[in-house]
């Protein structure tokens, strides 16, 4: 059996009971590691954290491993039961929805243990859900490689009033463009996109057309580290937020559409202030 648990945003403690008797009679755990993180990131001290509270030895699994070596723990799930566990909810990522169709290729069964995504949790700052729109991601620019396909998306949505979230970029064991023209694969260090970068690339893509579906004084709300005890949500024009300090990963983006009277009183309480920080012209704090 092979039981795809969501671990929720925040920290170990977020699992459900449910979850949680599903990993402690797994023989084999291991955890995707590349298209969220949970708040203490994937140390040594964060793996032993959850194996503490799990009571089983966890195997880290990046995206070389689910998508190209899947096969090696769906065959383990065959005859024993397998744990995958991802952070948020297990469909929040389209990966999740390929190993599922492997497993059951394969003949292996797969029963799944929903939690809270970021999906869902952005809900907190008031933006109704059924008012968003087609989710977009956005991916670090290179000097060669500037996609915006993003683009005609939140365009669609503004158009008929919706919000949309940003997903931002998330790097975590990614083969440099270089190594992979030598054959050799080598890794650039993690890098987790902030929100100021994903205003600033939104903003250069919506020059390049004439009338832009949003500028600097579209209203956004900005979320980090979204589920844990140090959340931080702020509610402001792209202006202005490209100019805050939102501190450590992971973050997310809104961009607002039309509001509603209720939304507004909601956002009203994530207004930027005087005491929330700033960064510097350099992008520090």
């Amino acid at each position: 059996m092979l039981y795809i648990i969501g671990l929720g945003l925040g920290d170990e403690r977020d699992i459900t009971l449910r979850g949680l008797d599903a990993v402690k009679k797994c023989d084999k755990v291991y955890i995707e590691a590349y298209t969220s993180l949970l708040s203490f990131g994937l140390s040594t001290d964060g793996l032993s954290t959850l194996e503490k509270l799990y009571g089983r030895p966890i195997t880290v699994a990046d995206r070389e491993t689910v998508e190209e070596k899947a096969d090696h723990f769906l065959s383990e799930a065959r005859d024993s039961d397998v744990a995958f566990l991802v952070v948020g909810d297990p469909f929040g990522a389209t990966t999740h929805s390929d190993l599922v169709v492997r497993a059951k290729n394969l003949g292996v069964q797969v029963k799944v243990v929903f939690n809270a995504s970021v999906m869902n949790a952005i809900g907190i700052c008031g933006l109704q859900l059924y008012r968003y729109g087609e989710t977009v991601s956005i991916p670090f620019f290179t000097e060669t490689w500037r996609p915006d396909s993003f683009y005609e998306k939140i365009q669609r949505n503004r158009s008929l009033g919706l919000h949309t979230l940003c997903l931002l970029d998330i790097r975590v064991k990614e083969p440099s463009f270089e190594s992979l023209c030598r054959g050799r694969k080598q890794y650039e260090p993690p890098r987790f996109m902030r929100i100021n970068t994903a205003i600033e690339q939104l903003l250069e893509v919506g020059q390049l057309h004439g009338e832009p579906a949003y500028n600097e004084d579209t209203d956004c709300v900005g979320f980090a580290r979204l589920g844990s005890e140090d959340q931080m949500i702020v509610a402001g024009t792209m202006r202005q937020l490209q100019k805050v300090d939102f501190g450590a990963p992971l973050h997310c983006l809104v961009i607002v559409g039309k509001t509603h009277p209720v939304e507004e009183e909601m956002l009203d309480f994530y207004k930027l202030t005087d005491d929330i920080p700033q960064q510097n012209d350099n992008g520090t704090a």
